[in-house]
């Protein structure tokens, strides 16, 4: 099987449950996030609950999480799938990837066998929406920096602290939220700690925040006022290994950016190639002019490229073999690929292109917040060089 691109699927993508698990994807996307629903979240700034409960019902929650916590038993395949098909389809809103592919596994990974049969049951039912709370105001990439504090008071964290650019923030009633717990050790003094936001005293969301795109994502401040937090919801039960825990997950995070990077291009150009075979211009097709078929050459060409490492990256990572450099690498590539292509596609449309009634509009604004979440790509840079 081929797509856009030209590109068979790897090996490791073509086994059958892989296989059937992407078909019923893109079922549950066609079927519940039709493109007027879709439009509807855009409008309201959030993607109805109604859909994350129904993601539930249909398996895809906690997708790679094990059978005995309520997860579907995949693995990282399954969940590349499940957010690779949103940004094919426009679901531009749907923060599954954050529920399922960053905050499940920090549980899975480091909690205990009570947090874990607390929680991610929980979260594979859609009775519990996850977030994580790690920028502030001021504080971004430097995760040394942050302000947020939770102290020890007997049996219960007192927290205090302001967060922002929060993903799912309007939504979310689990939130792993980065705090210090020792404000005098650095980074040795950051600890993780989950927060159920249900009737938890001096917690406030604020702003639904207005972006440049990712219009139907809720992205949000969150304000933690004296928030009493019992002590058993410290991840693992120990202090000072949040910043560890935290860095040890952000090679599959970033490696993550890349593939939807990757998507993004690969839909940019389904959206494109179509629209230039058959508008006119001078009596000619737009593909007929020599400048189109170039520019398009190299949108395939950058894209092929991206395609293939990060392929290649998936598969180390399967391995257990992918490290922080690499997926740097990937992040930074990829998302400055998917800028270059998307932007040349949105030439190709001219004046459509700069309407938003065109999906191109939309991709072109999501595209800029990819080289700076996850890690700004001059960190990525930053990263990389360490390793000359």
């Amino acid at each position: 099987m081929t797509d856009i691109l030209g590109q068979p699927q790897p090996a490791f993508m073509q086994d059958e449950d892989v296989q059937l698990f992407a078909d019923a994807v893109d079922k549950f996307y066609r079927k519940h996030a039709t493109p007027e629903l879709c439009a509807k979240w855009r409008e309201q700034g959030y993607v109805d609950r109604a859909l994350w409960e129904q993601a539930a019902k249909d398996g895809l929650l906690c997708a790679s999480m094990p059978l005995e916590y309520g997860g579907g038993g995949g693995d990282y395949r399954h969940e590349t799938i499940l957010s690779m098909a949103a940004i094919r389809l426009g679901v531009d809103g749907f923060a599954v990837t954050l529920h399922n592919n960053i905050v499940a596994p920090y549980i899975l990974a480091y909690g205990t066998a009570e947090q874990k049969e607390r929680w991610l049951p929980r979260m594979a039912s859609g009775e519990l929406i996850a977030a994580i709370a790690m920028t502030e105001p001021g504080t971004g990439s430097d995760l040394a920096a942050i302000r947020t504090t939770a102290r020890a008071q007997g049996n219960v964290y007192v927290v205090n602290g302001a967060k922002t650019f929060i993903s799912n923030g309007q939504l979310a009633n689990l939130i792993c939220v980065v705090a210090k717990t020792d404000p005098g050790a650095g980074a040795r003094g950051i600890s993780l700690l989950m927060v159920e936001t249900e009737d938890a005293e001096g917690f406030r969301r604020g702003r639904n925040l207005d972006k440049v795109g990712c219009e139907a994502q809720d992205t949000s401040e969150l304000f933690f006022d004296d928030v009493r937090v019992p002590a058993t919801n410290l991840l693992g039960l120990v202090e000072g290994k949040g910043f560890r825990q935290l860095t040890a997950e952000l090679a599959k995070e970033r490696l993550t950016i890349a593939l939807q990077a990757v998507a993004s291009m690969e839909r940019a150009l389904e959206e494109t190639i179509p629209y230039v075979k058959e508008r006119e211009v001078f009596g000619q097709k737009l593909i007929e002019f020599q400048n189109t078929q170039f520019k398009l050459a190299e949108c395939k060409t950058t894209a092929v490229i991206a395609k293939v490492f990060c392929d290649y990256c998936m598969g180390l990572l399967l391995e257990g073999k992918l490290d922080a450099d690499t997926a740097a690498m990937a992040k930074y590539w990829a998302t400055e690929a998917q800028g270059k292509v998307v932007d040349e596609c949105v030439q190709l449309f001219g004046g459509y292109g700069y309407m938003n009634e065109y999906p191109i509009a939309r991709l072109y604004r999501d595209a800029r917040i990819s080289r700076i979440f996850g890690g700004t790509n001059e960190i990525m840079k930053m990263l990389i060089a360490r390793s000359l």
